[in-house]
């Protein structure tokens, strides 16, 4: 099960970690959790819209890209997030050290950067969202007018549901 969004700015992505949030808080906490990967190139908004989910999920003051620690554990009214970033990690052993095996055995909402770091059989994503940057032809716009030089560019978003969580929060978005 698929579904596809057009982001045109940053509004519309806070907008849908918004949508996002409602759709998870009506599954969690799960017995099982709900692992959910993010990918895309560097720029594409990954981490922007993983700031939007947690701060619509009650997460306050700063919140810091896990780039180099790997992961920030966050505590939500009745879950445990934590957001992670695999784009350093090296090798399956750095995961199995770090003590990660745990914490995606356990209850709460996990989500992935860079998933593609780790072999595809090591952690099961409930969803996977794929961010693009869009031009002006992916995202209907042939007008000849430009972005001004400061605006975030328009992206592409791409959900994939790989397991029965996945696809309800994929029907919970669609039927909201």
């Amino acid at each position: 099960m698929t579904l596809s969004r057009h982001l045109p700015d940053e509004t519309a992505t806070q907008a849908f970690a918004q949508q996002l949030a409602a759709a998870l808080n009506r599954l969690l906490p799960s017995p099982t959790g709900i692992s959910i990967s993010f990918s895309g190139q560097l720029g594409a908004g990954k981490t922007t819209l993983i700031r939007y989910l947690l701060q619509t999920l009650g997460i306050s003051g700063r919140i810091k890209s896990p780039t180099y620690a790997l992961v920030e554990a966050y505590e939500s009214a009745h879950f445990p997030i934590w957001h992670f970033d695999f784009y350093r990690l090296s090798a399956t052993e750095e995961w199995e050290d770090a003590g990660f095996r745990d914490v995606f055995a356990s209850q709460g909402l996990r989500l992935v950067e860079w998933p593609e770091q780790l072999p595809a059989d090591l952690v099961r994503y409930d969803l996977h969202l794929q961010l693009t940057l869009a031009s002006s032809s992916d995202a209907g716009v042939n007008d000849g007018t430009h972005l001004a030089a400061d605006a975030a560019p328009a992206r592409l978003l791409q959900l994939q549901a790989h397991t029965n969580v996945g696809k309800q929060v994929l029907h919970n978005l669609t039927h909201d």
